[in-house]
């Protein structure tokens, strides 16, 4: 196995291992809603991405399948999404919500811009480290917002949340 396959492979542990940290078996459907909304959005922006040659994803899992990478695009990032949302500072402050996002956006930029630097996982063609900074904020944001708008009942029952506070 390759040494880009084996990177590969322990970022798909330690995400199942965050998950398992991160996900209380009373939020399951809650974890679940988290994943498939940030699946659909980066299968979205992935093939867009890829195919106007912004990006590359030299070596990947399903080669076949599409140019996308399996691993960021379906099972790395919406993974990541789910404990961002799982862990959301709801009763916080706006700046804190806000420093929140920056947070996970930043950090999950970071890994895959050194991800690009030092192995051949991911190839920035005509794509900057801004980019994925920017997107991953905003479908961070755009997970919460429908997250919440998802489970408002639940948000409204007794637990003083209010709903125009993402």
């Amino acid at each position: 196995m390759s040494k880009d396959k084996r990177v590969l492979l322990f970022f798909w542990v330690v995400t199942i291992v965050l998950l398992v940290l991160n996900v209380p078996r009373n939020r399951v459907k809650h974890a679940i809603l988290a994943f498939l909304y940030k699946q659909m959005v980066t299968w979205l922006f992935g093939l867009l991405v890829v195919e106007r040659g912004l990006i590359k994803y030299p070596v990947r899992f399903f080669k076949k399948a599409n140019k996308t990478s399996f691993s960021f695009e379906y099972f790395i990032y919406p993974a990541l999404c789910t404990i961002f949302n799982m862990n959301y500072p709801e009763n916080k402050s706006r700046l804190m919500k806000f420093f929140y996002i920056m947070f996970h956006s930043g950090a999950v930029t970071f890994v895959e811009y050194l991800i690009e630097r030092k192995t051949n996982l991911i190839t920035y063609v005509k794509w900057k480290w801004y980019w994925s900074f920017i997107t991953m904020s905003i479908t961070y944001y755009s997970s919460r917002i429908f997250y919440r708008w998802f489970f408002k009942d639940e948000f409204s029952k007794g637990n003083g949340n209010s709903l125009t506070s993402y």
